[in-house]
C-alpha cells in the first residue's frame, strides 16, 4: 500500500512515493482498493499551492479513483465489500488504497471499466453541471467550448451534442481539431490560424454563441464577450492560462449577458444532490453510448509526475488515468 505524495510545494516534479500501513474503515467511510485514478489540471494547482483547496503537508494530490470495496466502516449501509465503486476526493486519490466518505461514494454500473469510471468523474461532471443546472443548456442552442481537445473541454462538447446542441469547439493544432470534429462537435475552430470571435460570428450568421464554455481564462474569455449571443451565459470553468480575466462589464450589461461560475465541488457541502443526480445521468449517457471517455494515456501511479508534466505542457488530448 501506498501514495504519491507532496512534502513540499514544488509542483508535479515534488511528487514522492510514500508507504501506507493497514487502513481501517472509520465509520462513515468506505476504504477502496484503487484500481484507477484520474488526473486533472487541479493536480497540478494543487502541488503548486494554487488551488482553492490547500491541504496540509504531506499530501497526496488526485480527486477522483475507482475500484473495489475492502471494507466498510459503522453506519455504511449503501455499499459492500466487493462493490465496484468510484469516488470524487477533495484530494488524496493518488494512493493505491483509499479512505472516502459516503456520501462521496457512487456504483460504478456493470459494463463499465475502471478506466472509465474514473475517467468519468470529475471533467464530465464539471461539464454537466456547467452545462445542466448552471446554464440550462437547450436543444439548438449553440455551445462554443475553448480547449475543445483537454480533458475538461471534450466532456463539454460531449455532453453538449448528447444535449441536442450546436457544438463548436475551439483548439490550436490540427490534429486537436481532428479529435473534437470526432467526438461529433458541429464545427471546430483553429485558434491559432483564426479569429474565433469573427469565426463564431460567421458560424451563427452574427447571432453569437447561446452559452460559452472556457476552462481557460484570461484574454479568451474577455473576447469571448464579443462573440456571445443576446441573453448569452458566460461559463467559468477555470483559468489554464494562469490569468484571471477582467471582462467589461458594459458588455455584460448591453448584451444580458450572463456570468455564471463553476465552483463544482462546492455541491458536496452546499447541495450534494446535484452531484448524485449529475453521476447518475453521465453513467445513463454513457450506457447509452451518448459520451465515452478518451483515455488518451495511462501511466503507473509510481510516475505520477511525469503524467502530470505532460498534462501541464498540453501534450496529452481527453485524459489521463494512472494505475497503481
Amino acid at each position: 500500500m501506498y501514495r504519491m505524495v507532496v512534502r513540499e510545494l514544488g509542483g508535479p516534479a515534488a511528487l514522492e512515493r510514500e508507504e501506507l500501513g493497514e487502513m481501517v474503515a472509520a465509520p462513515g467511510q468506505v476504504v477502496i482498493g484503487v484500481k484507477a485514478a484520474g488526473c486533472n489540471f487541479a493536480d497540478i494547482l494543487i502541488t503548486q499551492g494554487k488551488y482553492q483547496v490547500k491541504p496540509e503537508l504531506p499530501f497526496a494530490p488526485g480527486a477522483e479513483v475507482s475500484g473495489t470495496v475492502i471494507e466498510v466502516g459503522e453506519g455504511v449501509d449503501q455499499f459492500s465489500r466487493g462493490d465496484r465503486v468510484c469516488a470524487l476526493l477533495e484530494h488524496g486519490g493518488y494512493a493505491s488504497h483509499v479512505s472516502a466518505p459516503e456520501a462521496r461514494v457512487f456504483a460504478v454500473p456493470d459494463g463499465t471499466s475502471f478506466e472509465d469510471a474514473a475517467a468519468l468523474g470529475v471533467v464530465y461532471q464539471t461539464s454537466y453541471v456547467a452545462l445542466v443546472p448552471r446554464a440550462r443548456l437547450r436543444p439548438g442552442e449553440t455551445l462554443l467550448v475553448h480547449a475543445a481537445a483537454g480533458g475538461v473541454g471534450l466532456s463539454a462538447v460531449q455532453i453538449g451534442v448528447a444535449l441536442g446542441a450546436r457544438v463548436i469547439g475551439t483548439a490550436g493544432t490540427e490534429e486537436k481539431l481532428e479529435l473534437v470534429r470526432a467526438h461529433s462537435a458541429d464545427a471546430v475552430i483553429n485558434y491559432r490560424r483564426e479569429d474565433f470571435v469573427d469565426r463564431v460570428m460567421e458560424l451563427t450568421e452574427g447571432r453569437g454563441a447561446d452559452v460559452i464554455y472556457d476552462p481557460v481564462g484570461g484574454d479568451t474569455f474577455d473576447r469571448s464577450l464579443k462573440c456571445i449571443a443576446f441573453d448569452g451565459r458566460a461559463l467559468v470553468i477555470g483559468f489554464a492560462s494562469g490569468t484571471i480575466p477582467t471582462p467589461r462589464m458594459n458588455r455584460v450589461l448591453l448584451k444580458n449577458i450572463s456570468l455564471l461560475g463553476v465552483h463544482w465541488g462546492l455541491y458536496f457541502d452546499k447541495d450534494p444532490a446535484v452531484v448524485r443526480e449529475a453521476q447518475r445521468a453521465i453513467f445513463e449517457m454513457h450506457a447509452a453510448g451518448k459520451i465515452t471517455p478518451l483515455v488518451s494515456a495511462t501511466y503507473p501511479l509510481s510516475e505520477a509526475s511525469a503524467a502530470l508534466e505532460a498534462l501541464a505542457g498540453r501534450k496529452t488530448t481527453g485524459k489521463v488515468v494512472l494505475i497503481p
